[in-house]
């Protein structure tokens, strides 16, 4: 079995380009941190603009952007796709990491179907839009390497 060095084990995501929804928090702001130390040059959207800004310029402007994107709207999110590739010039992988939770709400009387929509929206429709704009950008480039979501 061939090994592989500690240097090639630490950049595997060398001359990659990633999207990552929700980034500039959590979950999605520790992949954009690994991603970037394992070589990939990383695209944060996400709707907290101060924080994703802040995140970007700490990862380091030279291998990460920021870019604002409500995950809802079809057209922010072809946007951070295609600031992506005008970026970076391709797209390798989509992260659809953003998600929101429900109301605390223990009984389900006592809960709004409005509420319900907007996990919906965020969590099912946003990861559809993720990945229907992620895939017209490397379908045809050839370029795809990987499209994650958090469910």
């Amino acid at each position: 079995m061939a090994s592989s060095s500690p240097a090639e084990v630490n950049r595997r995501l060398e001359g990659k380009v990633a999207l990552i929804t929700g980034g500039a928090s959590g979950i999605g702001k520790r992949t954009a941190e690994i991603f970037v130390q394992q070589g990939a040059k990383v695209v944060i959207a996400d709707i907290q603009d101060e924080l994703g800004h802040s995140v970007a310029q700490t990862i380091g402007s030279s291998t990460c952007t920021y870019v604002h994107c409500d995950v809802t709207d079809e057209s922010q999110i072809k946007n951070a796709v295609d600031t992506t590739v005008q970026t970076y010039g391709k797209l390798n992988i989509m992260f659809n990491n953003a998600g929101i939770g429900g109301p605390n709400n223990s009984r389900i009387i006592d809960n709004d179907k409005a509420d319900f929509e907007r996990v919906l929206s965020v969590n099912v429709t946003g990861v559809f839009l993720g990945i229907k704009h992620a895939a017209q950008a490397m379908i045809p480039a050839r370029t795809v390497q990987s499209m994650l979501w958090l469910v």
